[in-house]
Formats: C-alpha cells, structure tokens, sequence
C-alpha cells in the first residue's frame, strides 16, 4: 500500500520531528512485520508498506488517528507477489531530486504511477 498525507504543525519539518516518526515506526512494524518506507517533503508525506492485510489495515487505523496526519489519501494499494522493501521502515531522501526526475512539483497529488515511480528511485 503506498498512501499519502498532510503533515501536521512541524512533523516531518525537522531532523527531531523526522527522527521520532521514524523510531516510533520502526518499534511498530518489527512488532506487526511490515517493511516500510517514508519520505517528507513540502509538508506531506509519503510512505509505502508492505505486509499481511491485517497488519497493514492495523496501521491504516493508526495513521488515522494519529494527530499529526490529516487528509490521508490512499494512493495504490494491491497485492505483491513479494516483498520489495526490507527495513521496518526506511527514510527515503533527496526527494526533491527524485520528484524532479519523474516530473511531480510535490507529493501532494502524486499518482500511483508517480509515486512508484519514486519508490524505484529510492530502492536503486
């Protein structure tokens, strides 16, 4: 499942902000076996997950109540035939770079396409 989200106040805006989601992450997903990865930029943020339906569908609930998201927005969710992340959860960078090179301005409105596309940036 890759979805999308508006970051709240400062979350996801600096290095301490970042460095919290991500542990707090990481705790989650080794508990609940899903892979992850995450990216902020321009105040959304983007993240893709991999695991059992359940699990993903748990963590779906959290995101969603979770104070400092708002106006998530599913973006692709389909079934793999294997697992292409392997971290908990991983911080993908230089998203500017990586949006430029697919032709998005932001993560805002960002395809299923785009978003994949991204992604296998991030993984190469």
């Amino acid at each position: 499942m890759i979805f999308a989200s508006e970051a709240v106040g400062d979350s996801g805006a600096t290095a301490v902000s970042i460095a919290h989601i991500l542990g707090v992450s990481v705790a989650n997903n080794r508990r609940d076996e899903i892979t992850g990865c995450m990216m902020f930029h321009g105040g959304h943020i983007l993240q893709a997950v991999e695991g059992r339906r359940v699990d993903i569908d748990r963590l779906l609930r959290r995101v969603r109540a979770d104070r400092r998201h708002r106006n998530l927005r599913i973006v692709s969710d389909r079934p793999v035939a294997g697992r292409s992340l392997e971290q908990p959860m991983a911080l993908c960078g230089n998203v500017g770079d990586r949006l430029a090179r697919v032709g998005v301005p932001c993560l805002s409105g960002v395809s299923a396409n785009d978003a994949e596309a991204i992604l296998d940036l991030c993984a190469a």
